[in-house]
């Protein structure tokens, strides 16, 4: 809700608010407490009847440092960094990619290719100047390889393709020649079909539309800067008759002049350029001919097919040719008409255009040439560029606007593919020569929508294709795009962060389960591995694995302060905010074995875990199973040990020794066993290991928390130490009552356990004051469950939850992948006799992720259902033999 009022704020709000800002400076206040604040904003935005909460919120977000005051440059600083991070996430919703480098085939063509056009089913088809076609598969291979010119007499040149395309509709492929013809062939034979011959000049560009049925348009630019276009309904007939004729070296042929004076068809030449014409296409939607060439004064025309204002005599011609199938009883006259210049829109453009596309849905025109540079025009307009898209250093040889995702590919000469915003006119990305791998002179490039790929020739064929969003199920909701590596949550705001491995941080709204903010997933920050608050739950601060600490306003996506170690660093695998007496302080641990803030010697592997336990001690472990607890205030060494390893009848090749997890309890009820401070910490084969921390580290007990013999990933506590909560790697979580534990038993009775996620659980936290369980995974999920394991709901979903509003809940619903997936089955005799869940269990794919790296050796699995209470299962007894004190 606090957001709201940021959305309100005009800049003549602005205008007001520094005023009075300045007001207070005048009387010697640099700074305004919450009281004046809520005051002015109701004054200054007209908001009277504005809560005093949601203005305390936005307060508290400015305030971040907690002094109870704040300044007019501390309020600009919000609002620019809420915006900043607001037009970031936007950027980062819109986030394209290709697969890098390109697939390439080998080098395979000395002759240049002419073009490539691609088929409805994906096949990319190519034509070289000496006329071999090759049809492509998108890996890419040769599907098909035919040369279609025959070798002509000893004394006369072979002949050579300029341009071709494809006529889908009517199964032809269409190739202009340097002997003046126009040639089709049957496309799935590549069989001779006819050929127009005898043009007046070399089609150097070439076009066919669609234009109903049983109708085209044929057109294609020449050498004199003229666009021909040959009209013909009944296309069928019409072709079918010219198939017939005498041949002309195998090829059925009609002339020209002939084809025009033939029944169906409409002959119109136009002069529209005085250079070459560098392309030439037809757009139905326009129901106008678009053709470019590389001189100033008439870079690019759009105009009319046909004469729209001449006299009413040769319209009348013009029908009778078209829908009357009447012979046309004149002389075809090869002299070019000229347009009228309300029949045709003229673009003039500095160094002319090579190459252009046009946009019905968005009423785009985009033009690229010698000058580098992509313009953006309305169509109707020829005055001034709406936009220039600026990047490439090179002339730009090819344009493809995608509507449908409102993008724009461009192609450069030196083999640069860019992907640009068509609303923020941004670029999205760029595939460099050097990344893709696309070397050599490129001879022709086109973009398959069918294959939302970039066919590219040089001297070999390369694909480069784009990274496609996997399509979830209509049934899936995910928080983020990526892996959530923790999560956490916030009193002082009743929020939920999440941040994940490509360093985004989502904050969410506890009590809807709506996300409220959004910021980080820059190049230049590493991926996040841990997170804390500060005591006052105002700042974040997040471990990443360039070794760094930093200190964020997660309401606006500053960061206040960037915590960098000396020389080399190594990832930080946890951290926390650490008070000691009146001073705080953060310290972290990693993989650098080392403890900051103190660097002290100790692990002889990566620190994993640190734990405080008020006012003066701090537990760390690492991957080898070693724990040890410090004194702050000394920074020495109180005590340590070494996990216990499990004898049992498995043999374990190289058992997982690492302790992921660790936390303290203070409960006077265990006085009986050992101290009331105790530690837990997450052992081999799914066990929980306890400890007494207060008698030189002594090994209580432990027992079996994981049914499936899982590693623990997560432990959290109830506020009042009593119930424990566990997560293993496989998405369970399980509740124990501590006080139940008794060394001698060897296990521990689940007051309940329930499957949360289909992944590793990454964060696990308990808000006590809502008796709610917080939760996140590598499954992209952040997920919220009462205490007693009914589910709430996953942030992000389109529906809001109400978090004391039970009806508003998911339960008795589970999470559609977590209902599926095959380690979710009921435990039944029948499908016991069929299945063996074990097989389903596979290693995480995100591998050595804070010291998960090595591979468990799991026992058969039989699996509970969902969610059950009060199970009792002690399964196989293990012996536990200490390893060291």
């Amino acid at each position: 809700m606090n957001c709201l009022i940021d959305e309100t704020i005009t800049l003549g709000n602005l205008q007001k608010l520094k005023l009075t800002f300045e007001e207070f400076e005048t009387g010697g206040l640099r700074s305004i407490d919450a009281n004046h604040f809520g005051h002015i904003v109701k004054k200054c935005l007209g908001l009277p009847k504005t809560s005093n909460a949601q203005i305390q919120g936005l307060f508290k977000k400015i305030d971040y440092s907690g002094q109870g005051r704040i300044s007019w440059g501390e309020f600009c600083t919000h609002m620019l960094q809420n915006y900043e991070a607001k037009q970031e996430a936007a950027r980062r919703s819109k986030r394209v990619a290709f697969i890098l480098p390109a697939t390439m085939t080998a080098p395979c063509h000395s002759v240049p290719i002419v073009n490539i056009h691609s088929t409805l089913d994906g096949t990319a088809v190519s034509v070289r100047e000496d006329g071999v076609v090759c049809c492509w598969s998108p890996e890419p291979k040769p599907l098909k390889t035919k040369h279609l010119f025959n070798e002509g007499p000893a004394n006369r040149k072979s002949k050579w393709a300029s341009d071709f395309t494809l006529m889908t509709e009517f199964n032809k492929l269409m190739i202009g020649t340097g002997d003046r013809e126009i040639q089709l062939y049957e496309l799935s034979s590549l069989e001779p079909y006819c050929q127009i011959n005898a043009l007046d000049t070399v089609p150097l560009t070439l076009d066919y539309g669609y234009t109903g049925p049983d109708k085209c348009c044929i057109l294609y630019g020449d050498t004199d800067g003229c666009v021909t276009i040959i009209l013909i309904s009944s296309v069928g007939d019409t072709l079918r008759l010219w198939n017939k004729l005498p041949k002309i070296e195998t090829m059925p042929s009609i002339a020209v002049d002939n084809a025009a004076l033939s029944p169906n068809v409409t002959f119109v030449r136009w002069k529209v350029h005085h250079d070459w014409v560098t392309q030439a296409k037809y757009f139905q939607g326009f129901q106008a001919v678009v053709s470019s060439s590389n001189e100033d004064s008439s870079s690019l025309v759009i105009g009319c097919v046909l004469p729209l204002t001449d006299a009413e005599q040769q319209l009348s011609e013009i029908r009778e040719v078209c829908y009357e199938g009447k012979t046309k009883k004149v002389q075809l006259s090869w002299t070019p008409q000229l347009r009228a210049s309300c029949d045709q829109t003229v673009f003039t453009i500095y160094k002319g255009v090579k190459t252009f596309d046009l946009c019905q849905r968005h009423s785009l025109l985009v033009t690229g040439g010698m000058d580098r540079l992509v313009r953006m025009w309305n169509p109707h307009f020829s005055g001034k560029p709406t936009g220039i898209l600026k990047g490439h250093s090179a002339p730009i040889v090819h344009l493809h606007i995608l509507s449908e995702d409102n993008q724009i590919f461009s192609v450069s000469r030196d083999n640069t593919v860019k992907i640009w915003d068509l609303q923020d006119q941004h670029c999205l990305f760029t595939a460099e020569p050097g990344a893709s791998g696309i070397h050599g002179d490129m001879s022709a490039c086109s973009y398959s929508s069918a294959m939302k790929c970039f066919y590219i020739a040089t001297d070999r064929m390369a694909v480069l294709s784009l990274k496609i969003r996997p399509r979830l199920h209509r049934r899936l909701t995910v928080s983020h795009d990526e892996t959530v590596m923790c999560c956490g949550y916030s009193e002082e705001f009743r929020q939920v962060v999440s941040c994940t491995e490509g360093s985004v941080v989502k904050v969410w709204d506890l009590d809807t389960g709506r996300q409220v903010f959004e910021f980080g997933g820059t190049k230049d920050l590493s991926a996040t591995t841990c997170m804390t608050f500060d005591p006052k739950g105002r700042r974040l601060i997040t471990g990443g694995r360039d070794g760094c600490l930093k200190i964020w306003n997660f309401n606006n996506g500053q960061c206040l302060k960037t915590l960098k170690k000396e020389g080399e660093c190594h990832e930080v695998c946890d951290c926390i905010f650490l008070q000691v007496h009146r001073n705080f302080y953060v310290m972290s641990v990693g993989r650098d074995r080392k403890i900051y803030i103190y660097p002290k010697n100790g692990h002889k592997k990566d620190i994993l875990c640190v734990a405080q336990c008020p006012p003066s001690l701090v537990a760390t472990s690492s991957y080898d199973g070693e724990i040890i607890v410090w004194t702050v205030v000394s920074g020495r060494i109180q005590c340590r040990f070494v996990s216990p390893f499990v004898t049992d009848n498995q043999k374990v090749e190289e058992p997982d020794t690492s302790v992921p997890c660790i936390i303290f309890l203070k409960n006077s009820k265990l006085q009986h066993f050992f101290s009331a401070t105790v530690l837990l910490s997450s052992g081999a084969t799914g066990c929980v290991n306890l400890w007494n921390v207060l008698s030189g580290g002594k090994f209580v007990g432990s027992f079996n928390a994981s049914k499936f013999q899982q590693k623990i990933t997560k432990l959290a506590k109830m506020d009042k130490d009593t119930l424990l909560y566990a997560a293993d790697r496989i998405g369970y979580i399980y509740v124990y009552n501590i006080e139940k534990f008794a060394p001698e038993q060897k296990s521990l009775r689940a007051e309940n356990f329930w499957r949360a996620h289909t992944g590793r659980i990454t964060g696990l936290q308990i808000v006590d004051n809502d008796q709610v369980v917080l939760t996140s995974s590598i499954d992209c999920t952040v997920r919220l469950w009462s205490a007693h394991g009914e589910f709430i709901g996953t942030f992000g979903q389109s529906e809001s939850w109400g978090v004391h509003i039970s009806s508003s809940w998911k339960h008795p619903a589970v999470p559609y992948e977590v209902l599926i997936d095959p380690l979710s089955m009921p435990d039944h005799e029948i499908l016991n006799a069929n299945t063996c869940p074990s097989d389903a269990i596979l290693p995480d794919k995100t591998g050595a992720h804070r010291g998960e790296a090595k591979s468990e050796t799991h026992s058969k699995l039989r699996l509970p259902q969902t969610s059950i209470s009060g199970t009792d299962f002690e399964g196989d007894k293990k012996h536990i033999v200490p390893r060291g004190t």
